[in-house]
């Protein structure tokens, strides 16, 4: 992590402070998902008094990418359907596209960004899933990847002509984007983002997995390992663009620990289609609603 001075950090302080609030209710929801004896009523009663979730909600189940054979008309409902853990999943994706600007001065392409970012979210639960045997919930890989850029959004919006310039100078170089960030602002996204996400109240430990998910990865924390992998294959397949381009090797460590390099990993995770499909329906929602 870069260290920043103190002007530095008052500058990015008050950019995080204008950032809209992570909505109290998606904070509810994963405390009760984070309880084995988490009843779906109690889950139920908290979407419901999101009138704007549910929306978003029902408008994802009633559509094409679902084929229900009939109409799903309540959350309850959509519990039934999908589970506890993909309603819950939803509602965080809801929130955290919520907190997205329509547009900003820096150019940044947020229908993109959003892209990789729910790419990156699946594609981590999914790595969790098939390598992790430490007990790790493959939900917190999903809000890690999710979350993981959000400070290119902050610098998107309150430093905009500096992060335009690292964009460019990104490309221009074939540099990463957050080495550009460190030339030319002081610091990079995983800073602010990690500010951001402490606001919103997330546990310590996303926050640091966020801050540090350009730093030294170890396989030993299965977060950020799949974190890290799911993001350089959604770089390496194109799916939707974060601003950086530059595909990273993964470490010895990581390539014995996930049975190869990314071409090797990809092909045991087969068929992908699934997964950016959800993302794109996501995203098509959050553009609509």
């Amino acid at each position: 992590m870069t260290e920043t001075s103190a002007e530095l950090t008052k500058k990015l302080s008050a950019a995080v402070e204008k950032m809209p609030a992570f909505p109290k209710s998606v904070q509810r929801i994963l405390e009760l998902t984070r309880d084995i004896n988490c009843q779906p009523k109690e889950l139920v009663m908290v979407i419901e008094k999101d009138p704007v979730m549910t929306m978003k909600l029902l408008r994802i189940l009633n559509s094409a990418y679902y084929s229900f054979p009939k109409q799903i008309t309540s959350v309850n409902q959509s519990v039934v359907y999908l589970g506890l853990n993909t309603v819950k999943n939803m509602a965080l994706s809801f929130a955290a596209m919520g907190s997205l600007p329509s547009q900003n001065a820096a150019g940044f392409d947020v229908q993109r960004y959003l892209m990789h970012s729910l790419t990156t979210a699946s594609i981590a639960r999914t790595l969790c899933q098939k390598y992790s045997h430490d007990g790790t919930d493959p939900a917190d890989c999903y809000i890690a990847g999710l979350l993981h850029d959000f400070g290119k959004v902050v610098f998107a919006q309150f430093l905009a002509e500096e992060f335009k310039e690292a964009l460019a100078r990104s490309a221009e170089l074939s540099i990463s984007l957050h080495a550009a960030e460190q030339q030319i602002i002081g610091t990079d996204h995983t800073v602010v983002g990690g500010m951001l996400v402490e606001k919103w109240q997330f546990p310590k430990q996303l926050t640091d997995n966020i801050r540090n998910h350009h730093s030294e990865i170890s396989p030993d924390n299965t977060v950020q390992s799949c974190l890290f992998v799911a993001d350089q294959i959604s770089k390496h397949l194109a799916l939707g663009n974060s601003g950086n381009h530059v595909v990273e090797e993964l470490s010895p460590a990581l390539a014995e620990h996930f049975g190869g390099h990314l071409e090797d990993i990809i092909g045991r995770l087969g068929d992908i289609s699934k997964l950016t499909n959800e993302a794109q329906v996501f995203a098509q929602v959050a553009k609509e609603v």
